[in-house]
C-alpha cells in the first residue's frame, strides 16, 4: 500500500524506514546493485518533497509497486530484485507550502501550482492508495489531547484487520490479484453501479477503481465486518485525488 500526504512536514515513527536522497542512484555503475527500494524490501520507503525527484526516477517506482519486484537490464547482466515496500511521500501543497493557510501568505499563481503538481503523473498517483492533506500543526508547547485510538489500540485494531485477511484469503488485501479480488471485495449490485458512476465521474482508471476497492475491503475488516458497504466505498474515495 502506497500513501500520499501533501503537507510541508511529515514526521513517521515505529517504522523500520528508508529514507533516500536519490534512488537513482541504484542503477548507476555497469554492474546492477541493489538500491533503496530494495534496501526497504519489506519496510517503508519514505520520499520526502516527493515532486522534487527527477520525474525518471520517480517513474521507476511504478513497476514495483506493482509487482513487488525491480528488474535491471544491462548489457551482460539482467538481475532481479526484491522490491516488496510500503511507499510513504510527503509533499508541499504549492511550491511555496503555504497554499491554504488562513494567513494568505502563499503567493503561487494557478499556474504554477499546477506545474509543481504535474511533475507526478498520473500512472504513479494511481498506485498511490491513500492521499491525504494533513494540516499545519499550531504552535502549541501543551497542546490539548485529541480524541481518538491511541497507538496502542491502533496497532492491535490493525493487527485484528489483518489476521482476518490472512484467514479469509490467505494475505492482505494490498496483494489480492484480479480473480482474489472479484471472490473477496464483492458488491451489490446497487452499490457496484454506484461505484462505477463514482469513478466515471472522478475519471478514475481501472487500477484504480480495483486499488479503491481493496482500500474499502480494508476498511470493513477493521470495523471486523464481513460485506464491504456504501460507507466503506463513500470513504475509500475521500482518499482517492480529485484532478491532477
Amino acid at each position: 500500500m502506497a500513501q500520499l500526504f501533501p503537507t510541508k512536514a511529515a514526521i513517521f515513527q515505529g517504522f523500520q524506514s528508508t529514507t533516500v536522497s536519490s534512488i537513482s542512484k541504484s542503477y548507476s555503475g555497469s554492474k546492477p546493485q541493489p538500491g533503496e527500494i530494495t534496501l526497504a524490501h519489506h519496510g517503508v520507503l519514505f520520499l520526502d518533497e516527493l515532486p522534487e525527484f527527477d520525474r525518471k526516477v520517480l517513474e521507476v517506482l511504478r513497476e514495483p509497486l506493482e509487482s513487488g519486484c525491480i528488474v535491471i537490464s544491462r548489457a551482460r547482466d539482467r538481475v532481479r530484485f526484491p522490491a516488496r515496500f510500503q511507499l510513504v511521500a510527503a509533499m508541499n501543497p504549492c511550491p511555496c507550502g503555504y497554499l491554504g493557510e488562513p494567513s494568505g501568505r502563499c503567493c503561487c499563481s494557478p499556474d504554477q501550482i499546477q506545474r509543481y503538481r504535474n511533475k507526478l503523473s498520473g500512472p504513479l498517483l494511481d498506485r498511490i492508495d491513500l492521499h491525504l492533506t494533513v494540516a499545519r500543526e499550531v504552535t502549541a508547547l501543551n497542546p490539548a489531547l485529541k480524541p481518538g485510538d491511541d497507538t496502542v489500540t491502533a496497532a492491535a485494531r490493525v493487527a485484528d484487520a489483518r489476521e482476518r485477511q490472512h484467514k479469509r484469503q490467505g494475505c492482505a488485501n494490498a496483494f489480492l490479484d484480479l480473480p482474489g479480488l472479484r471472490r473477496h471485495c464483492k458488491l451489490s449490485t446497487t452499490d457496484e453501479h454506484w461505484l462505477e458512476t463514482a469513478c466515471e465521474r472522478l475519471t478514475l482508471s481501472l487500477r484504480a477503481a480495483h486499488r479503491l476497492l481493496k482500500v474499502a475491503r480494508t476498511l470493513a475488516d477493521l470495523e471486523q465486518v464481513d460485506d464491504i458497504t456504501r460507507e466503506h466505498l463513500a470513504e475509500a474515495l475521500q482518499y482517492r485525488p480529485t484532478t491532477h
